[in-house]
């Protein structure tokens, strides 16, 4: 009994080792969908911010945040103006509610929302020109004050709306 366990074991196995060589998945996978032939360069304008209540440091880590993205994740050359893609727009929103309320009648839970109007012209497929919003949002604790966990939370807001954006621009998903 012991030496047919053993010899089925070993079967089995034999049996997993010839198919897991046999059988193998291999993809290429770089996240655009971009013709670097045809389009070569990105131009981004700043996105000034047009929302009631403003947050000055956003503007500039949004820029930030989408030129890295798009110097890092694909080979366009980023422009400051009359790219073959183009983006441009505006922060248009950023408010902060009340989400949830404690047993004692306060604030628990607060949420912080960013919204982002986007212009976006390829100039090689103009059948691609969309205007869009994209939005983000990331709730705290009311005990927090804000200024103690905006940097972070805007943030992560922001790499949100930049990741949105990137896909509807250059990923093709």
């Amino acid at each position: 009994m012991r030496k047919q366990t053993t010899l089925l074991l070993s079967s089995m196995l034999a049996l997993a080792a010839t198919v897991l060589t046999a059988c193998s998945i291999s993809y290429g996978f770089t996240g655009t969908s971009i013709n670097y032939d045809v389009t070569k360069t990105v131009s981004l304008d700043k996105f000034p911010i047009r929302a009631n209540y403003v947050w000055s440091p956003m503007e500039s880590m949004f820029y930030n945040s989408i030129s890295d993205a798009f110097a890092q994740k694909t080979k366009l050359k980023v422009l400051k103006r009359n790219g073959d893609l183009q983006l441009s727009g505006e922060i248009v929103e950023y408010s902060q509610t009340n989400k949830s309320v404690s047993s004692d009648g306060y604030s628990a839970q607060t949420q912080l929302k960013m919204t982002v109007n986007v212009r976006f012209v390829n100039t090689k497929k103009h059948e691609e020109d969309f205007e869009q919003r994209f939005s983000a949002s990331t709730d705290y604790d009311s005990s927090q004050q804000l200024a103690a966990v905006q940097e972070a939370l805007v943030q992560e807001m922001i790499d949100d709306i930049v990741d949105q954006i990137f896909n509807a621009t250059v990923a093709n998903w």
